[in-house]
């Protein structure tokens, strides 16, 4: 799916998604990655969904972000509360939803302004 020219000022705008990838500006991830406007855009070392732990979700609180987009991947998955806990305790926004839909937010909260944070599972 590839998404819409948008005006946004970041090296780091999503411009496509397709099952088991995105494309960052014109850099295909085929792998898990973190992504912000300004910062970002690297490998995030998780398994996949089944395998995600709090552990993986404390650092993200770290990086500023207003609210952390969760992507599950090509379908929405609810993780286990207690695994959004490090983020509640931050007091960090958070939403979860498919890969494809946190992609679509994420351009939509960064051609606000707003600093967000994608935690991605492709």
């Amino acid at each position: 799916m590839k998404f819409s020219a948008e005006l946004i000022d970041s090296d780091y705008r999503i411009t496509a998604w397709e099952p088991g990838a995105v494309r960052v500006g014109e850099v295909w991830h085929r792998e898990p990655l973190l992504l912000m406007a300004e910062r970002f855009a690297e490998p995030w070392p998780v398994a996949g969904f089944e395998a995600l732990a709090a552990a993986d979700l404390a650092p993200l609180a770290a990086h500023g972000a207003e609210v952390v987009l969760l992507g599950t991947g090509e379908r929405h998955r609810f993780p286990d509360p207690a695994l959004l806990r490090p983020l509640v305790e931050a007091g960090v926004g958070h939403e979860v939803m498919s890969t494809p839909a946190a992609c679509r937010t994420y351009n939509i909260l960064l051609a606000e302004g707003r600093r967000v944070l994608a935690a991605l599972l492709v």
